[in-house]
């Protein structure tokens, strides 16, 4: 190594301030809010971050939050266009062998942190059906599904691409800000808002959903109601369930467009009979009706939620965005989570979602019979919290 002259280190000394400089404060503060509160972590714990196409800044702020708290980082960064490339010839034996190295690493760590950009979120649209089900079968599921999600303490996130800005039909400096606004809001006040949301859902056996094109009616009672305030996801803001797995009837449909493995539908409509999908239709019925058939659970209902995040009033074709919409609710064809299972399995798990506000045609929910949620806002007084101008300081 070579002798550094006193000019070269005072050079290369504000090099570093400089660098230090340029990261948005807005990162270190969201990296606080990962690391302290949404996965608590603890001195001497294993952390795996895993990041696609994330600035190196954003994951440094997260290594240093996880070194402040006496962590141990586990970090992998991935590219979407880079799996495209690996997904498209990929065989059994090359998605078992990636899937046992990354179960490897989830089975190695005490919790967890994604962060997903995405330069083009249709990168993965045209990589075949049969792959994909290799990715599902082989690295997905056994690694996230199976283990992740009940093992370890984990949050995933988005991060603002000028792409996902895009969508949003918003400038990027306009996007950024919302995130920011979304993922660094008061979750502790939004957790105990939910209270009372809760513990009504869990005292309710029937549900009614009506808005324009949609009527239908299922059963809740004795399935858990679960909080989403900011442990799991960020940006965070539901309460979810699940539907009595035969006791879903009628018809829904959705006006928000979704996404699913990179491939986008719109005007999806689903109608049900004793919990069963006997009819799906949308703007690619085909395709819909190839990924209901995936297995016996896809055409059943794995989850019911309530959307109440402030911040997010309208769709940006993301689900982790979209189904945290205020005054939106979301049905899930595919299977139920563990923490309010109904005994449905599947390989599928498909948020789609209603916006029942007035500039998307509006909408009720009934429990009981009790009307507790018009156009978006809840009109019952332990509930009022809940409604976005009471959760923005």
């Amino acid at each position: 190594m070579r002798y550094v002259e006193p000019f070269d280190r005072l050079f290369f000394n504000m090099l570093y301030d400089a660098h230090e400089n340029m990261r948005d404060p807005r990162m270190s503060q969201l990296a606080k809010i990962i690391v302290n509160y949404s996965i608590k972590l603890q001195k001497g714990e294993v952390v795996y971050i895993e990041t696609f196409d994330t600035p190196d800044e954003m994951l440094e702020a997260l290594i240093e939050e996880v070194h402040l708290v006496g962590g141990v980082p586990l970090i992998s960064q991935k590219s979407w266009r880079a799996l495209r490339a690996y997904f498209m010839d990929a065989t059994v034996e090359s998605m078992r062998l990636v899937g046992e190295i990354e179960l490897h690493k989830i089975k190695s760590s005490q919790a967890y942190i994604c962060i997903e950009g995405f330069d083009n979120v249709t990168e993965l649209s045209d990589v075949p059906a049969d792959k994909m089900a290799l990715y599902t079968n082989y690295w997905r599921r056994p690694v996230h599904s199976d283990w992740r999600v009940p093992n370890t303490r984990w949050v995933k996130l988005r991060w603002p691409t000028r792409s996902m800005a895009q969508q949003a039909e918003m400038s990027s400096d306009g996007f950024e800000e919302l995130y920011f606004n979304t993922c660094t809001l008061d979750y502790r006040k939004m957790s105990e808002a939910m209270d009372n949301l809760v513990t009504l859902m869990e005292q309710t056996d029937r549900v009614r959903l009506i808005s324009p094109g949609t009527d239908l009616t299922f059963s809740i009672k004795g399935i858990p109601a679960i909080k989403c305030a900011g442990e799991f996801n960020l940006p965070d803001g539901e309460v979810f369930t699940a539907p009595v797995r035969n006791s879903v009837n009628g018809i829904i449909h959705f006006n928000t467009r979704t996404i699913y493995d990179g491939k986008v539908f719109e005007d999806v409509e689903l109608t049900l009979r004793e919990g069963k999908i006997i009819s799906a239709v949308a703007s690619d019925t085909e395709a819909l009706n190839h990924i209901l058939d995936t297995d016996e659970g896809a055409r059943y209902i794995g989850e019911f939620a309530i959307g109440v995040n402030p911040y997010i009033t309208r769709p940006m074709l993301d689900r982790l965005f979209d189904e945290k919409i205020a005054g939106s609710i979301h049905f899930t064809p595919g299977s139920s989570y563990d923490e309010a299972f109904n005994g449905n399995r599947s390989a599928v798990h498909w948020d789609m979602v209603l916006i029942q506000s007035p500039a998307c045609g509006g909408g009720e929910i009934y429990f009981d019979d009790v009307l507790i949620r018009k156009d978006g806002r809840f009109m019952i007084k332990e509930l009022t919290s809940l409604n976005p101008e009471n959760l923005i300081d």
